[in-house]
């Protein structure tokens, strides 16, 4: 099956196709007919999935056929438990989304940052993407209305009521008509997540797609105790020493992801940082630059540990570890693939050593923790 299986606008295939996405994703077919129909729909899909365009393609067609709305009053509202969530979303619209057309106009709002720019940029807002805090926030100063609201969609509901969001989320569905369409999506069916849809939603259609769990027996997995002072200079080490050619590094944190990626490049490993910070564009681009062989080292956070395509990928490093032991296996997952031999190396610091046991006891593997006292780091 393909997208032209689906009524969208001819825009929007255009779109698909120059991003060259062909197939839909298995969410994508059950949810856009269902989504388009008005229908409302609990998706269960682990992240990654392709839920995002699940529920882009049918806001973007629907909005049209919506009510014209006044200002400060959008008409569709993407609920999302982070920051780095709501950018990563707010690129996909722009990948869609006809920049000469106001009534298309999407706007990203969430916390940490100022929030007079947001105040301001509510005016002809048409789809907002916002954390329930920032959505609050501005609803109490009067920025913002939720009256002319047509099409709710919660992500990562599962994350949201995990994020002691629950009394904000509770608070603005009681703000929302019960007769808005409601798209709600979780990697996980929890009792939460039950009772959300019990509450809130009007005889959805349930949707859970299964996934097959990767698996990480096949790929050489090696752990080196690094005090997190010595991870920037053992890192270089292994990189150098070893030679190695295309190298994913993972970090927990932005911030990380560019303090690494700037020291590699200062000694001389050719290296950079994609994160949701940067540009769709690019991000794009440098994940071609990596596949090409152009840049040796990507540094990332968890945004590419799923999804990401790369034929063959010899070695990934976690520089620091992800909070879940199912994020440690979708890095780790990265490498050995199609045929191809794959290492994993992890840098565990002594904060880190507990953690690390409980990922092992889940992903029911042991991994020998190595000492580097051995190893000579001067000028690394």
């Amino acid at each position: 099956m393909s997208f032209s299986g689906f009524n969208l606008p001819l825009a929007l295939h255009t779109a698909l196709e120059k991003q060259n996405i062909k197939t839909p994703f298995p969410i994508q077919k059950e949810v856009i007919p269902l989504a388009l129909n008005g229908k409302d729909v609990l998706g269960i899909a682990k992240t990654g999935s392709g839920k995002t365009l699940a529920y882009i393609l049918p806001i973007l067609t629907k909005l049209n056929f919506f009510p014209d709305s006044k200002n400060r009053h959008p008409q569709v509202l993407i609920l999302v438990p982070t920051r780095e969530l709501a950018q990563q979303i707010l690129e996909v619209f722009k990948l869609f989304v006809d920049p000469n057309r106001n009534q298309s106009k999407v706007l990203a709002a969430f916390g940490g940052t100022s929030i007079n720019p947001q105040m301001q940029g509510m005016g002809e807002v048409k789809i907002l993407i916002s954390t329930p805090g920032r959505l609050l926030d501005l609803v109490s100063s009067n920025a913002l209305k939720l009256g002319g609201l047509q099409l709710l969609v919660i992500d990562e509901a599962d994350k949201l009521l995990n994020s002691n969001f629950k009394k904000e989320l509770d608070d603005i569905l009681k703000l929302i008509s019960g007769t808005v369409q409601k798209l709600l999506f979780s990697a996980t069916l929890s009792l939460e997540v039950q009772k959300l849809n019990q509450l809130y939603l009007n005889k959805p259609a349930i949707i859970q797609i299964a996934q097959e769990e990767e698996k990480t027996e096949l790929i050489k997995q090696s752990a080196f105790a690094v005090e997190a002072s010595q991870k920037g200079p053992f890192l270089r080490y292994l990189i150098k020493s070893k030679d190695l050619k295309q190298v994913m590094v993972f970090t927990s944190s932005i911030t990380t992801a560019d303090k690494v990626a700037d020291k590699l490049r200062k000694n001389g490993v050719d290296a950079l940082a994609v994160h949701s910070k940067k540009s769709q564009q690019a991000r794009k681009e440098s994940l071609q630059d990596f596949k090409e062989g152009k840049i040796n080292v990507l540094v990332t956070t968890d945004l590419l540990s799923r999804g990401i395509d790369i034929a063959y990928l010899p070695f990934v490093i976690n520089y620091e570890l992800p909070r879940s032991p199912k994020d440690f296996v979708h890095r780790v997952g990265r490498t050995g693939r199609a045929e191809h031999s794959g290492e994993a190396i992890s840098l565990i610091s002594s904060e880190e050593h507990h953690h690390f046991e409980v990922i092992q006891k889940k992903i029911k593997q042991k991994i020998e923790l190595q000492d580097i006292s051995g190893f000579d780091l001067h000028g690394y």
